[in-house]
């Protein structure tokens, strides 16, 4: 085969996906877009190479502010593009309890706005995220 067909990032349709992705314990890197927004459409090309690179060592998500108001209202969307990045922590390293072992999504990281990508592939990489050799 001489194309390789390049890997995508997921569309988000509720707020149960995402937090199904953040449950794998893998980076989730969120893109809050909207249609009609310029500033959107240069990152979708660039959110889409990101989730290539990176492949299954993260998950790279793409969120509509329209189709998933519950996600942007959770992560306090107010602008789009916005960019989170999510992974979880044990809540019993958080809160001390031993008998809780449940994983708590946190924010590890957020931007508005055009944002580079190598900037995007240093906060996966810090996450524990890998590119994956082409």
């Amino acid at each position: 085969m001489i194309f390789k067909r390049r890997q995508k990032a997921v569309q988000a349709d509720t707020l149960q996906q995402i937090d199904d992705l953040v449950a794998t314990g893998k980076p989730v890197l969120i893109d809050f877009f909207q249609f009609g927004c310029a500033p959107c459409k240069v990152m979708d090309g660039i959110v889409d190479e990101i989730a290539d690179e990176f492949g299954s060592s993260a998950h790279v998500v793409k969120a509509n502010v329209a189709k998933v108001p519950a996600a942007a209202q959770r992560f306090k969307v107010r602008a789009t593009p916005t960019f989170v990045l999510v992974s979880t922590t044990s809540r019993q390293k958080k809160q001390n309890r031993p008998n809780s072992n449940k994983a708590v999504p946190t924010q590890r990281w957020r931007a508005s706005g055009l944002v580079k990508k190598d900037q995007l592939r240093r906060v996966l990489e810090r996450e524990g995220a890998q590119p994956v050799e082409s």
